[in-house]
């Protein structure tokens, strides 16, 4: 599986509209709104280099509201925290 984080700058009035739609990518994992010189950060996760172009440059550099990205593709995975129970409440 390949990893690419890619940070977002987005239209500040519509950041969350932008997220959403950024977020319903097949590809997409995880996008978070962050502080500082960029508005969103998405995760993008696929099996060939070739996807990455397919969901970054073919569809996410497209959604309405996007102004600029910056992908950065990841070599290796150092934490392998569980997210799910890290946030879970214990409810079933």
């Amino acid at each position: 599986m390949i990893t690419a984080i890619v940070f977002v700058k987005a239209d500040v009035a519509r950041i969350p509209e932008v997220a959403e739609a950024i977020a319903a990518l097949d590809g997409v994992t995880e996008v978070y709104s962050v502080t500082g010189q960029i508005d969103l950060i998405a995760l993008v996760r696929v099996r060939r280099h070739e996807d990455i172009a397919a969901v970054v440059a073919d569809q996410l550099n497209k959604v309405p509201g996007v102004a600029d990205t910056e992908t950065h593709i990841a070599f290796r995975a150092y934490s392998k925290h569980d997210l799910e129970s890290a946030f879970s409440l214990g409810l079933d």
